[in-house]
């Protein structure tokens, strides 16, 4: 019998490899990675988010003559036209008298910072401290200070520049600013915080308000005041007193100047000082601004130990000697009086004149009165903008009342301040009228006012806008779904996956190749028996 034996046909060998359980794993783990990459670059490329750098902070120490206060501010880090939008967030006063008066004991004035240091260090994170920048400006105190006695000036810089330097914030130094930069930086305060160089638009950015006319800035400090506005007319024979300014990428011309010795306190030391010449008693001095039955004690120092009142010390000088002080609370006698400060005689009617001869174009719009303005009108119970009748009626009726009556009639009771309300009151009528040239007509364009929108109207936060254009922008901080680290891993991950699913398939595929080559060996041996 035969046997006949026949070969039947094979699977093809690579189809049978690939269909083994490891080929199709890795293939599915292959595509599986090749998706997760894909996927998590376009993720992150796609779905990134731009934030804004954040907030910076920033303190000015505007250390008057009379006192000192720190203020804090704050403003986007990426600016707008180079110039940051700060807003104020708090405000310190230091208990006590201004810096200048410490010239006989610099070591003390840190010891006065303290309590308003440690506030401030609440208000401002603690990660921001370092690099938050703190400037003081000291204004017409410490340069009368520093006219007086330079050495006492510097060591009290000295003190102050110790102190901060042990502080955990950036001290950028303490300087003493001129009275035009004072005039200034507070033009600059009152029209940002009024508007005038940023609004925002129906696109909810900043921009600049088209057709708006800039305010002028009234300033009366205890040792100088300042009168800033943008005229009408270039410059005449006085450009001193022009200055130019940059502020959000638009320029100004300004005029601007500032009149030592005629800040409230210091205007009526020198008031005093006369009252001390022209009396027959020099213990005893009567006062028509004074309030009726207000009765007091100074001393000569008080007195005349200002350089303000200097030339107008007597012979026989005793710092120590007291003199006494009663109030008649005569408004007319008190306005006949207050007028013979100023020197307006000397101008000759001349229309682009102000008063000891010095150049003033012609005030023009509107114009905001702050400091001491506004102090004086509100114990007046004035605020705002209101008619010369107005102010001139509620003058009068304030100087003809008792000293006794005087707790009742104000928010704020301080005898320093309600003593002096009738002769400030009197001495701002003369300085703006005769003074910077207001009549009944453009005296309600001048608005009295304390802040705006809960910020200061100082000089200080002029200072800071313009330090702003110093300070470089920061870039936007742009946000990724997945931290860098974190993306870098995951695509490493999940490329070596797909690289070994790779590897491991093109093994299978080699070892796929190599049994079909066996096989056709082992059917051409039976194909040849």
């Amino acid at each position: 019998m035969f046997t006949v034996l026949s070969r039947q046909p094979c699977e093809q060998p690579g189809l049978k490899a690939l269909s083994r359980t490891p080929a199709v794993v890795a293939l599915v783990v292959l595509l599986v990675s090749l998706a997760v990459l894909m996927a998590i670059t376009l993720i992150q490329v796609n779905q990134k988010e731009v934030l804004a750098p954040g907030l910076k902070y920033g303190i000015v120490l505007d250390a008057g003559s009379s006192r000192t206060t720190f203020y804090v501010y704050q403003w986007p880090a990426e600016k707008e036209n180079n110039t940051g939008v700060v807003n104020q967030t708090y405000r310190c006063s230091v208990k006590g008298s201004g810096i200048s008066s410490y010239g006989n004991n610099p070591q003390a004035v840190p010891r006065a910072f303290e309590d308003c240091m440690q506030r401030v260090k609440e208000k401002i994170p603690t990660d921001l401290h370092k690099s938050t920048p703190v400037h003081l400006g000291a204004t017409a105190g410490m340069r009368l200070l520093r006219l007086q006695n330079e050495s006492a000036a510097r060591e009290v810089l000295a003190s102050i520049q110790s102190y901060f330097e042990s502080q955990p914030f950036d001290f950028r130094g303490a300087q003493i600013i001129s009275g035009q930069e004072e005039g200034v930086y507070g033009w600059i305060t009152a029209n940002y915080l009024m508007g005038n160089f940023l609004e925002k638009d129906v696109w909810n950015t900043w921009s600049h308000p088209h057709g708006v006319e800039t305010t002028g800035a009234l300033d009366l400090g205890g040792a100088s005041t300042q009168i800033s506005f943008a005229p009408q007319q270039k410059a005449g024979h006085s450009a001193n007193s022009t200055v130019q300014v940059s502020l959000y990428g638009y320029p100004y011309t300004l005029y601007t100047h500032s009149f030592q010795c005629y800040g409230r306190d210091e205007a009526e030391k020198r008031f005093l000082a006369r009252l001390f010449q022209n009396s027959t008693d020099k213990g005893k001095l009567v006062n028509p601004c004074y309030p009726q039955n207000y009765v007091t004690t100074l001393t000569m120092e008080h007195i005349f130990g200002s350089l303000c009142t200097e030339e107008l010390r007597p012979s026989n000088y005793d710092p120590g000697y007291k003199i006494a002080l009663e109030g008649t609370g005569d408004p007319t006698l008190c306005r006949e009086m207050v007028y013979s400060l100023f020197d307006f005689q000397v101008c000759h009617d001349q229309e682009d004149c102000s008063f000891d001869g010095v150049y003033q174009p012609k005030v023009k719009g509107m114009f905001v009165a702050f400091s001491g303005f506004y102090y004086t009108t509100n114990a007046l119970n004035l605020t705002g903008s209101f008619s010369l009748d107005a102010f001139n009626s509620s003058m009068w009726d304030f100087c003809l009342q008792s000293w006794s009556q005087l707790p009742l009639m104000l928010p704020k009771f301080d005898e320093v301040y309600a003593r002096s309300y009738c002769f400030s009151a009197h001495y701002i009528y003369h300085l703006l009228i005769y003074g910077y040239k207001f009549t009944r007509e453009t005296w309600p364009k001048i608005h009295f006012k304390k802040e705006v929108e809960n910020s200061s109207i100082a000089w200080s936060l002029g200072y800071m806008l313009n330090l702003t254009n110093m300070i470089p922008a920061e870039s936007p901080l742009i946000q990724l779904p997945m931290k860098p680290q974190v993306f870098t891993g995951t695509i490493f991950f999940f490329a070596g996956v797909a690289l070994l699913c790779l590897v491991f398939l093109f093994y299978l595929f080699l070892v796929s190749k190599l049994q079909r080559s066996s096989q056709h060996v082992i059917d051409h041996s039976f194909d040849a028996e």
